[in-house]
């Protein structure tokens, strides 16, 4: 990975932790406004993420729709909350609420790692986010939770959404840079596989609850190329990234 010049980065569910940060707001929310306290917000954070991940691969597709995640959260939440499971959460929340609430994916925390880890890898090689998240909500996100990126691509810009292959060449293209030497980290398996398509490096970290039904198609087991997998290299954190390519050096 010596001619590796930048490392970019997928960021919900491999640099923060959405699950848990967004749940956290939802269950204090719905506390605060009354909602049943034996409302399952995890279970409604998985459905309003399952909505972003269906949308956008859609419209990555050429299917039609906003490019911006914030638009496609809030439409994703109001449909939520119309519904006969949630409806009781969507009458105790006014417009003002739904609002804010729809700004918790501007608020997400990092894994324990990913603060030290991001700050050692910076030392190394150009870091720089690509994500479907949409420019603002990339930059609150790197204030809230102190992350230090060199650069922020978002899909907004190139006017499509990951897994096209637009976002993997456009990001390379502004780093002036050819694939080969830029790499993609991403607790995500189709992810890594679209990147590699167009001739990045692939770099795999596995993160709690990610990925799981791809996951069980390899049986729960991912591997390096070393060992005989798919991805250049795969780490249990960016700290043990970090020291895998600072010993390459």
């Amino acid at each position: 990975m010596d001619e590796v010049e930048a490392l970019v980065f997928d960021v919900f569910g491999t640099v923060v932790d959405w699950r848990s940060s967004v749940a956290a707001e939802l269950q204090a929310l719905g506390k605060e406004h009354g909602v049943s306290s034996d409302t399952d917000w995890v279970k409604f954070v998985n459905q309003w993420r399952m909505g972003y991940i269906t949308n956008t691969r859609r419209i990555a597709e050429g299917g039609s729709g906003p490019l911006n995640v914030d638009i496609l959260h809030k439409e994703t939440l109001e449909g939520m909350l119309d519904s006969p499971e949630w409806s009781h959460v969507g009458r105790a929340w006014d417009a003002q609420v739904r609002e804010s609430i729809n700004l918790a994916w501007h608020r997400l925390n990092g894994w324990p790692d990913t603060v030290e880890g991001l700050q050692a890898l910076k030392r190394l090689k150009i870091i720089s986010t690509l994500s479907n998240g949409n420019v603002r909500l990339l930059v609150d996100m790197a204030k809230h939770a102190k992350l230090p990126w060199d650069m922020i691509f978002s899909t907004e810009l190139f006017g499509t959404f990951k897994p096209s292959p637009k976002a993997y060449l456009s990001a390379c293209h502004h780093l002036s840079l050819p694939p080969a030497k830029c790499a993609m980290v991403a607790a995500h398996i189709y992810d890594l596989r679209a990147a590699a398509a167009q001739g990045m490096r692939t770099i795999y970290v596995r993160r709690p609850n990610e990925d799981e039904e791809a996951l069980s198609t390899m049986g729960g087991i991912v591997k390096s190329k070393a060992d005989g997998g798919e991805f250049d290299i795969v780490v249990n954190s960016f700290l043990e990234l970090a020291e895998i390519l600072g010993k390459s050096k």
